[in-house]
This record gives C-alpha cells, structure tokens and sequence, in this order.
C-alpha cells in the first residue's frame, strides 16, 4: 500500500516520540504537526484499521512491526536528504530538516539513490 504524506508525517512523529517517551500521545502529535486533536484521532482510527499501530483507549499510541518500518524509512530517507542539502548546498540544520521534511514524500527512488551515491563519494574523499 502506497502511504500519503500525510500518513508518512504521523508515522515518522509517532517514531520519534516513541524513541523519547516510549510512546506517543495524541496531544503531542497535534502539537507537533500544527493539527487539530481531532484530526489525529480520526487518522489514529485509520492507521489502527491499516494495523500500522496500536492505541489504548485514550492512552498511549505506539508502532506495530509494521508501522516501524514504514517510519524508518521515512525518518531514513529525510535524515539523508537533511545530510545531503547541508554538505552539498552548506545549509544550517534547521534550514535543511525545513525543505528535507517537504522533500521526502516527492522525491523519486532514483533521486534518493543519487543523493545516497553522492553521500558515499563525499565520504571517500574525507
């Protein structure tokens, strides 16, 4: 199943909650991503149906095996993108994870390949 951007951005913000606080909580989700608590519920339900996490009542929202992997490898392919847009056009940390988080759901497999190949000869020549 294709995932949309949007649902990309919930499984990468719930990864990264779950590495800091073991878990996720809708609160914090909406606060991350500037949405609304409803809105994060009603896309909780659907990643719940679609078995990529798992939510207690109210409570605590973590990934399945399968939401994992699905997040990392969105979190993968924006970590490069922010590596590649600092060494090859000097921008700041911040600046790059701005235009890495828009880039990563557009970018073709044959981009992220070239940027990753690019990465690798930038490493050799260190």
């Amino acid at each position: 199943m294709k995932l949309t951007e949007s649902t990309e951005m919930y499984l990468a913000t719930i990864m990264l909650l779950e590495e800091e606080n073991e878990s996720a909580k809708v609160v914090e989700i909406a606060d991350i991503l500037g949405v609304t608590k409803p809105s994060v519920s009603k896309a909780m339900k659907q990643l719940l149906e679609e078995g990529y996490i798992d939510k207690e009542l109210y409570g605590h929202i973590t990934l399945t095996d399968l939401g994992r992997q699905a997040a990392e490898k969105v979190v993968h392919k924006r970590r490069l993108i922010i590596t590649y847009l600092q060494r090859s056009l000097g921008l700041s940390r911040e600046e790059a994870s701005r235009n890495a988080c828009r880039m990563e759901h557009v970018i073709s497999d044959e981009m992220l390949e070239g940027i990753r190949t690019y990465l690798n000869e930038q490493e050799k020549k260190s």
